[in-house]
């Protein structure tokens, strides 16, 4: 049985899936772990290429697919109710994210202790545009000024969770940048790990720059207003008697 579940949530990245498992393998090499690949409506040959894949690797790599695209965090939700691990990792499927900081989350993570529930990397050298970067910060500046999630970069795709907390977080187009405040929610800490960036190897980004602006400030919204209509989880034990 897999101790961690490995979700890449990906839409239209055949080119770039086949190095990414490749670094996936060479940086989990001694631990047990699954690979779900989330194929989000891909209309490239994903399935043609994760077939292939499948035969070669030492390690289970599962390929949920769904049959038109929900998006990032929908995908992030698919992979979660299908692991079989007991923390799950994200990582986006695009090769910018690093793998050999997944262990170093996940150690990170069960060093931190039963009261943290996310292990969240913040990246370092951006290599998106300057453009992109800026509206990025600012994003990060609004959302840390309105939730107070203590958090700088919460876009990163590199995460590690428990998987049943994980399970316990509302899903909605949006979710996967604001984990740390829903895990907070929750009644959990959030442990940081610094990672570095790395520019895309094929294909073009599937998320543009001001055509989710308004999306985002939606989502900051409704996020705010859950916050303060429900109060954080409380610690609940039973008390026997007798």
């Amino acid at each position: 049985m897999p101790e961690i579940s490995i979700v890449i949530p990906c839409r239209n990245e055949a080119a770039n899936l086949p190095l990414l498992l490749d670094e996936i393998g060479a940086a989990m090499a001694g631990r047990a772990f699954e690979v779900i690949v989330v194929d989000d409506g891909s209309t490239d040959g994903t399935t043609s290429v994760l077939a292939a894949q499948a035969v070669l690797r030492p390690f289970p790599l599962r390929h949920l697919r769904h049959e038109k695209s929900a998006g990032q965090s929908l995908s992030v939700r698919s992979g979660a109710w299908a692991a079989r691990g007991d923390i799950v990792a994200t990582i986006d499927g695009d090769g910018q994210n690093d793998p050999k900081y997944i262990p170093v989350l996940v150690d990170a993570l069960r060093q931190a202790g039963p009261g943290f529930g996310v292990a969240q990397g913040q990246r370092l050298k951006r290599r998106d545009s300057k453009i992109k970067q800026l509206a990025s910060r600012f994003a990060n500046w609004l959302r840390k000024a309105v939730l107070h999630d203590e958090t700088r970069d919460t876009g990163c795709g590199l995460k590690a969770i428990h998987t049943d907390i994980l399970r316990k977080l509302p899903f909605f187009d949006g979710t996967h940048r604001f984990v740390p405040a829903l895990v907070i929610q929750e009644g959990y800490r959030v442990v940081h790990c610094d990672v570095v960036d790395r520019s895309r190897r094929h294909g073009k980004s599937n998320y543009g720059i001001f055509d989710r602006g308004l999306q985002g400030v939606l989502d900051l919204a409704g996020v705010w207003w859950l916050r303060r209509r429900r109060r954080r989880m409380p610690k609940t034990e039973e008390i026997r008697h007798g």
